[in-house]
């Protein structure tokens, strides 16, 4: 009988604790940088929404409470590093605003970002490979302006970027679709600024959709300017693998040259890259890693020179 109690007193004890998974500091971790990102966004969105209104305020007393106003909002972080060169810190912000007591279609913009690039209307694709090139260290600056839409597919644009250094852009778009499974992008923006004068940029995007989550993509861009007398284009040859709709692979081989207006070429570059790409939360934060193999060579130098370049960025998009 007392072997008996004590087996059922045993027996009725709490059992010990369970030890605490190993991966509990890792899932707390990833908890906690994913709130810090949702933060970031609510912040970066709402500063963004009430700078449009206060600027809309400006044309008009009407509140527009269910209108849209920002629209295309992002911030990108990356930290690029090139072989032989120091690694760069780099941040982009820009946003669309509309604002609705001044006209219907008009809107604001503001960022900060590489003046040329934006001045020029530098597509992505071309801005990501030249911060990985030896001279792509490009000054960031605070830019702002407003854009007005005139057509479909066609806006003009007037800003200032630091130190009040005006521009001008007319910018239009076009898309076309001669298959289902392939589209054509064509950008032409002609832009204005104290030290080029004028300038175009155009740029010429097909994609081919060889197959649901295969894609053949081919880029090409050049840009014109008055004052500099001189060229500077890419062509890029890419493919991408969709692997599940959240993370996509893109191998792509590159050629970059710049030359003068009399047919010489000033340098060249060409490249090698691969890019992992895949959303970190939901789909408005993604990751990115870049790793690229380059062989610049400068104007009238035989010799061929190699250098790796490594990329890593976050992007929010809000």
């Amino acid at each position: 009988m007392l072997m008996a109690a004590m087996l059922a007193d045993a027996s009725a004890q709490p059992a010990p604790p369970a030890e605490p998974a190993a991966s509990a500091p890792a899932n707390l971790a990833g908890t906690a940088a994913i709130d810090m990102a949702q933060a970031t966004q609510r912040v970066a969105r709402s500063s963004a929404e009430w700078l449009a209104r206060s600027i809309d305020g400006w044309f008009g007393d009407e509140p527009f409470p269910r209108v849209e106003r920002v629209a295309d909002g992002r911030m990108d972080i990356g930290l690029y590093k090139r072989e032989g060169d120091n690694a760069a810190l780099d941040l982009r912000f820009d946003a669309r605003f509309r604002l609705p007591n001044l006209e219907r279609r008009a809107y604001l913009f503001i960022g900060r970002d590489d003046r040329r690039d934006a001045v020029q209307d530098t597509p992505d694709d071309v801005a990501l490979r030249q911060r990985l090139r030896a001279d792509g260290g490009g000054e960031r600056s605070f830019l702002a302006g407003l854009g007005l839409g005139l057509l479909p597919g066609l806006d003009a644009r007037v800003g200032l970027s630091a130190s009040a250094q005006p521009y001008a852009q007319l910018r239009w778009r076009q898309r076309w679709r001669p298959q289902p499974a392939q589209s054509i992008d064509l950008r032409q923006t002609v832009f204005a600024t104290r030290a080029d004068r004028l300038g175009s940029t155009t740029a010429l995007g097909w994609d081919w959709q060889l197959a649901p989550r295969w894609t053949l993509r081919w880029f090409n861009a050049a840009t014109l300017t008055q004052a500099r007398r001189g060229w500077a284009g890419s062509s890029s040859l890419s493919v991408q693998h969709d692997l599940d709709g959240a993370r996509l692979l893109t191998a792509e081989a590159v050629l970059a040259s710049e030359g003068t207006r009399a047919g010489g070429t000033g340098s060249s570059e060409r490249g090698l890259l691969l890019k992992w790409e895949q959303a970190l939360h939901e789909d408005w934060l993604r990751g990115e890693l870049v790793l690229g193999h380059f062989w610049p060579r400068a104007s009238g130098d035989a010799d061929i020179s190699r250098a790796w370049a490594l990329g890593a960025a976050v992007k929010l998009r809000f």
